[in-house]
């Protein structure tokens, strides 16, 4: 029996769900990288950035290519990065309106 979309979906959005997945998509959208400069960039151990970016290939999120020794990461396509731009418009947009209504409720307990 297959997947219902929602369930799907959701299954996408866990995978999204880890800090060093979302900054190395980050970083890729600045074009193809190196596994040395992303382990640069990101601080983390390689074995750690390694089962990241098996998570992002498995699910068509990032390619590898070998150059010689080197492995570089590359986004998948244009949609991951209209992705990450999407999430970074809804949370400013929420951080705007939690911004306002902080100031409104600073506002309201110095007036009493």
């Amino acid at each position: 029996m297959p997947v219902p979309l929602y369930q799907a979906k959701a299954e996408f959005f866990r995978m999204l769900g880890h800090p060093v997945r979302i900054r190395v998509l980050e970083l890729l959208q600045a074009g193809p990288t190196p596994v040395r400069e992303l382990v640069a960039a990101l601080g983390v151990e390689p074995s750690s950035l390694s089962q990241q970016l098996a998570q992002l290939r498995r699910y068509g999120l990032v390619t590898a290519t070998r150059e010689g020794s080197t492995v570089v990461y590359a986004l998948a396509g244009g949609d991951v990065a209209d992705l990450l731009r999407t999430a970074r418009r809804i949370l400013t947009e929420l951080l705007t309106d939690q911004g306002l209504l902080l100031a409104e409720l600073q506002d309201h307990s110095t007036a009493q």
